[in-house]
């Protein structure tokens, strides 16, 4: 059954952490839908490979309206994290629904306070804040949550990346 992922993103972007996952649903019946600022807004990747053009602006969406979440790595989620209306959106998804979380993603899920007492991983550098912010970081290529919390650390991760969030939404 074809499922509707929101992908949250803004500029510099981890390129890869965001066109892998993106063609990988693709490629299995899922869509992707971009939120970010502003529709019709083209945001560039960190790596300069990715240009993606947003679907839709944060003011125009409801969590309700999507299966799950998808948050790209890279310098965006600092950006997306200091916008309550970001924090409001992940939080509408934390237990109920999927989160595919890569990278420095989960800076947008500390701002939102949905990490403590979950399972997750990171790129190194954002371990010490998700320990502070009550999670319980595990170092390795992708953790899945009793939540439904899918995280990885880098862009070497994304074959188990992929692979936990297309099983993850197939069940």
């Amino acid at each position: 059954m074809s499922k509707k992922v929101a992908a949250v993103l803004t500029h510099l972007f981890e390129d890869v952490e965001f066109t892998s996952p993106k063609e990988e649903l693709e490629k299995a019946g899922h869509t992707v839908e971009t939120i970010g600022f502003e529709a019709g807004e083209t945001v560039e990747g960190k790596k300069g490979t990715a240009s993606v053009t947003i679907d839709k602006s944060i003011a125009d969406v409801s969590p309700e309206d999507y299966d799950a979440l998808l948050i790209p790595g890279g310098y965006s989620p600092d950006k997306l994290r200091k916008d309550e209306r970001f924090l409001d959106f992940v939080r509408a998804f934390a237990d109920k629904k999927p989160i595919f979380s890569i990278c420095h993603a989960p800076q947008l899920l500390i701002n939102a306070e949905v990490v403590k007492g979950k399972d997750i991983t990171s790129v190194s550098q954002v371990a010490i804040d998700l320990k502070n912010a009550g999670a319980n970081f595990i170092d390795k290529e992708v953790v899945i949550d009793k939540s439904g919390l899918i995280s990885s650390r880098t862009p070497d991760d994304m074959p188990a990346f992929n692979k936990a969030i297309l099983e993850s939404l197939s069940e």
